[in-house]
């Protein structure tokens, strides 16, 4: 008797992974103007894909949000990486910081639409969380070895400033307020001399 082999995963076409960021940058916008009830016909349609194509990369609606929120975390993390290999040390955990500020308001806007998921939205907000704070602990500590940042310094402590200040300030300031912290962080975050 002849084993069988294994049928080879195969990566996805290059068409295939653009229509489904397409998909996700549409129903970002849809569900932050129309919530959880955007229609994903016209998200289909804003994405340039037919409703066939939407459903084959997200058969559900709840697989639809959710999928927009792991983008977003995706998204997040790939930078920590991206900006360690081109910027220095203390400006790559800056830049980190702001992008993440951006985050937490994308996550303010889809959260009423995050809050329809099956279970609600907590084990998603879970998971992220230990990624981000990952991907933020490797900027500290990078930081820490090039002597920009305070040894006693715990990436948990910038991570827990700035989500307090999303939840502090709803108006609609609070997003340049909390990116004039990450500067404020940052310089408190520095070595005593």
């Amino acid at each position: 008797m002849k084993k069988k082999r294994p049928t080879p995963v195969r990566k996805p076409r290059t068409d295939a992974l653009r229509n489904r960021e397409r998909i996700l940058e549409a129903a970002k916008a849809a569900f932050t103007r129309h919530g959880a009830s955007a229609s994903l016909e016209e998200i289909a349609k804003q994405a340039g894909v037919g409703a066939g194509t939407l459903y084959r990369h997200f058969p559900t609606r709840d697989v639809l949000i959710e999928g927009v929120y792991r983008n977003e975390v995706e998204k997040l993390t790939a930078a920590a990486s991206r900006f360690a290999e081109t910027l220095s040390p203390i400006e790559a955990l800056r830049a980190w910081m702001l992008l993440l500020v951006d985050y937490i308001a994308a996550k303010h806007i889809i959260a009423p639409a995050l809050n329809s998921v099956v279970g609600g939205p907590f084990r998603l907000y879970e998971g992220s969380r230990t990624t981000i704070q990952g991907a933020l602990d490797e900027l500290v500590k990078r930081a820490k070895k090039s002597g920009d940042l305070r040894r006693d310094l715990d990436g948990s402590d910038l991570l827990r400033a700035l989500i307090g200040a999303s939840h502090v300030g709803s108006g609609a300031d609070w997003q340049p307020s909390a990116r004039r912290l990450v500067d404020i962080l940052i310089a408190g975050s520095r070595p005593l001399k």
